[in-house]
Order: structure tokens, then C-alpha cells, then sequence
């Protein structure tokens, strides 16, 4: 378990007293991909992958616009946005009416501690609104359901994000993953919780807001396609199919299971009276963080005046200096972080210029600079309270969110 657990540069950073400036769930991606070049001769599992010239016609059997392509053009995105508008204006008659309200959720491992304890101390304060659109990837996805609920299940979303350790979540088997298997590690711990949480309950109240034009989207990435899809979690759970909860539970996984630590999610597909798998991992690898507007980017309506969207990045945005060990693992960590972070804020001053095309008011949150506690492990308990409670603290006492993203010209 110390494999999983703690590497060079974790060590390095902990004699600083800073915090690691890659996160622990990053590490432990590094440590997979190396595993897996030294295994690169170890035979692959069995598969019936979607052929190529039919990828866009695979679809999940019995079910209907459950998803579609994250990089699709704007057709996708206006039948959505259409069939959800329809919902909305006959839902919202005789109702208050307001702009409005989107929820865009960032990936980030443990640190969506800080998005957790943000939304349950945004409760805590009397001001969070209802979100008509919430859109979450990876550790984002495991987030946004509970904060498209509201707050009545804000003890949920804190008991994820502060009870479970890496050894309650991660099942570590090297020996087996480096012979041939998917992962390093045993993901049914981490489905047992997912199970527990995301329950049939929670799925029917879904279907309910869905029906009142409310969306909920997550992000998973198809490795074969090598492309983003956006899963309408709502139309799911409104199918009314009983193999509707266990989809719905897949694909909430498989956003959030990191390449090479976690083993990919298996999605049955069928297309031109075959069936095929489509292998789907974290929706992170395409996409960090994605906002679908109700308006699509064709032609466009008025925004009304108070529309807003609201940006929960998972994790700090500004570069953290840290002198690296000259290593393997911490070199090709701190690259991995590099990477990453590099791609979350090109998205982040994607979806403000966006917002501005729109004429959306446009709000930002993220881990301050100041955060220093230091990530021991993949799922530190210790670091996940302490940024749970840096993000309740700062939201209940009335989050100053930034009106653009830092550096931006």
C-alpha cells in the first residue's frame, strides 16, 4: 500500500512544510504509467471494440439522447438545449421567474474536497440558488448531483469527501495489473460507495428536475474514439428502464476512474444490429471542465440579464514553485500536473470568453495560493478535511468569486 501511498517528490515537498505541488491522485497516475510501459508486453483483455466506420452510430440499447459528443457541433447541443427549454417555460409558469443559473464543476481527485465544502457552506450562508444547468467531470461528476439536489443532501456530499481514505476506496493489485490486467488497483470498493450514496432515490429525484427542464451532465472520455462525451444524467434516470440505475451509476464511475489506477468502465453499445464495448475513463483526460449554455453556439437569443455562471475549480490555478528530485516518478508527475493545469485554465478562459459571448455574468472559485497543508496519500483524510473546511469556511461567509480568470487578457 506505501506504493500507492507516497513517492519521491511527496517526501521532498513534506520536508518544506508545502503543499505537494502536483496532486496525490496524479502521483498515483504516474506511478500506473510507468507500471504499465514496464508491462508493456503483457497481453490485453479481451474486447469487442465498436468498429471505426460505425463509432458515431453506437448507441446504449432502449435508451434515447442520452449523450452525445463533447466536441459535437452546435446540432447536439441545441436539441438538448431545445427539448430542456420547452421544460423550463412550462415548468417556471406561475412560478418566480430569474436569468438563468449554471454550475460548471472542475476535475480534480481529493482536492474536490474544496468544491464539496464550498457548496455546503454556500447552503450554510442562505444564497446558493437552484442551478437549471450543473455539469461536473471526474471528481466534479461525483459532486454534481448532490449540488443539482440542493441542499438537502449536503450530508452526503461532506460524508464523501471527508470519511473515506485511499485504503477504504482503492484495493491495490500491481502484480495482476502489470500481467495483463486493466489497473494497479480494485475499483469495487470505490462502486460499493458509489452504490451507497447514488441511490435509486437519488436517481428518481433527478428525473424529477429533469422533467422540470433542469439538466445534469457529466463528462466521460472514450479511449477508442479518443473524444469527450456529455451523458445527460436526467434523461437516464427519466427513462424509466430498470437497467437505468446501474448506467447511471457507470457512468458517474467512469468519469472519475483515473487511467491506469482504476480499470475502464465497459459501456454495452449497439450499432447496425451489432454489439460492441466502448471502454470509457476520466472524463479529465478530454475535458477538465465543460459548460453547455442552454442556447447552443448558433444563432443566439438575449441572455437574460441575470443570467450567471458559476466555475468550481478543483484545485489551485497559479504555477507552485518545487524543485523536483531527478527521478522518473517525480519527473513525469510534476509533467502530468503541469499538463493538466495547463489545460484546466486554457478551459477556464475558454468558458469566460464564452460567457461573455453570451452575456452571461461570469463567477470563478478555486483553491487559494495559501492552502499549504500537504497530500500524504492518494486520499489523504487529514488534507481533505482541512480543504473541505478552507471551502465551507470561505463560502459561508460569503465567497468572493473571482469575476474572471486570474490572468486573463
Amino acid at each position: 500500500m506505501k506504493k500507492l501511498r507516497r513517492g519521491v517528490l511527496a517526501f521532498h515537498a513534506r520536508r518544506r512544510g508545502r503543499t505537494a505541488c502536483w496532486p496525490a491522485f496524479q502521483k498515483l497516475t504516474a506511478a500506473a504509467g510507468l507500471a504499465l510501459l514496464v508491462a508493456g508486453c503483457a497481453s490485453s483483455l479481451a474486447r469487442l471494440p465498436v468498429p471505426e466506420p460505425l463509432v458515431d452510430q453506437a448507441a446504449v440499447p432502449e435508451f434515447k439522447d442520452i449523450r452525445f459528443w463533447g466536441d459535437a457541433p452546435p446540432g447536439d447541443v441545441d436539441r438538448i438545449a431545445s427539448s430542456a427549454g420547452k421544460d423550463r417555460q412550462r415548468y417556471v409558469m406561475g412560478h418566480a421567474q430569474h436569468g438563468q443559473r449554471f454550475l460548471a464543476i472542475s476535475g480534480g481527485g481529493s482536492d474536490g474536497a474544496f468544491g464539496a465544502g464550498l457548496l455546503v457552506g454556500w447552503s450554510a450562508s442562505g444564497t446558493r440558488p437552484e442551478f437549471d444547468v450543473v455539469t461536473g467531470v471526474s471528481t466534479g461528476a461525483l459532486i454534481a448531483p448532490f449540488a443539482f439536489l440542493g441542499p438537502l443532501h449536503d450530508p452526503a456530499l461532506e460524508a464523501l469527501y471527508t470519511q473515506y481514505s485511499t485504503a477504504e476506496l482503492l484495493k491495490p493489485k500491481v502484480i495482476s495489473g502489470l500481467l495483463g490486467g486493466a489497473a494497479i488497483a480494485d475499483n469495487r470498493p470505490f462502486e460499493a460507495l458509489i452504490a451507497h450514496y447514488v441511490t435509486a432515490e437519488i436517481m428518481a429525484s433527478v428525473a424529477r428536475e429533469h422533467h422540470k427542464g433542469r439538466r445534469l451532465l457529466v463528462g466521460t472520455t472514450n479511449m477508442d474514439a479518443q473524444r469527450s462525451v456529455i451523458w445527460d444524467l436526467g434523461a437516464i434516470a427519466s427513462s424509466g428502464r430498470p437497467d437505468a440505475l446501474p448506467l447511471f451509476r457507470r457512468v458517474l464511475i467512469a468519469s472519475a476512474s483515473i487511467p491506469g489506477a482504476f480499470p475502464p468502465i465497459r459501456i454495452q453499445v449497439r450499432a447496425k444490429g451489432g454489439r460492441y464495448d466502448e471502454m470509457h475513463l476520466d472524463g479529465g483526460i478530454t475535458s477538465q471542465v465543460f459548460f453547455l449554455p442552454s442556447k447552443g453556439d448558433g444563432e443566439q437569443t438575449p441572455a437574460a440579464a441575470d443570467d450567471e455562471l458559476y466555475v468550481i475549480r478543483n484545485g489551485q490555478i497559479g504555477p507552485e514553485y518545487l524543485v523536483i528530485e531527478n527521478g522518473v516518478t517525480p519527473i513525469v508527475g510534476r509533467s502530468i500536473s503541469t499538463l493538466v493545469k495547463s489545460q484546466a485554465n486554457s478551459e477556464l478562459f475558454s468558458l469566460y470568453s464564452r460567457a461573455q459571448r453570451y452575456q452571461i455574468t461570469f463567477h470563478l472559485a478555486y483553491i487559494p495560493s495559501s492552502f499549504d497543508v500537504v497530500s500524504k496519500e492518494t486520499f489523504d483524510l487529514t488534507y481533505m478535511n482541512a480543504l473541505f473546511k478552507l471551502g465551507y469556511g470561505l463560502a459561508r461567509d460569503g465567497y468572493p468569486w473571482s469575476g474572471r480568470p486570474p490572468g486573463f487578457q
